[in-house]
């Protein structure tokens, strides 16, 4: 059973799609949906092919949002971003790059690449679990996202 949210201003949204190879990582992201209140499905890939959501041909009820890690094994993220924000239809989904790397590189690709927003990801749980938190309550519940790709209300 697909569940979605509503948000503040009307969007039906299905999944949180998060791009990360560490299941541990992925669990604090999971653990920080549901303290932050959102009943809705969190999806893992570790490549954008794993993520049917984001592909042009996909249905009608994109993702809210994706969160993404730059390194991935036998993935480049900056090509996953890339080639995210290429797209038609999931262009619009906000894309929150969340990882390790403080590299003024990486900051200036992830945001020449279409990134909504990059943020080092915190090495300590608590720290990464509250970024989290904060992360998902500004993009889902202050961000107006604009309707597109035929979400329904």
């Amino acid at each position: 059973m697909e569940t979605s949210i509503r948000l503040h201003n009307s969007l039906k949204l299905a999944s949180i799609i998060v791009i990360k190879d560490s299941g541990e990582d992925f669990n604090t992201l999971v653990h920080a949906v549901c303290k932050a209140g959102f009943g809705t499905e969190v999806r893992r890939a570790t490549t954008r092919d794993g993520c049917p959501d984001l592909h042009p041909s996909a249905s009608s009820v994109r993702p809210a949002m994706v969160l993404m890690d730059l390194n991935t094994p036998n993935t480049d993220g900056r090509d996953v971003l890339v080639a995210i924000k290429g797209d038609n239809t999931p262009k619009q989904v906000p894309v929150v790059v969340f990882n390790t790397s403080a590299d003024p590189r990486d900051l200036a690709s992830c945001y020449a690449a279409g990134a909504n927003a990059h943020h080092v990801k915190p090495v300590r749980y608590p720290d990464h679990f509250q970024l989290g938190i904060e992360l998902l309550i500004c993009w889902l519940r202050q961000v107006t996202l604009p309707n597109v790709g035929g979400a329904k209300s």
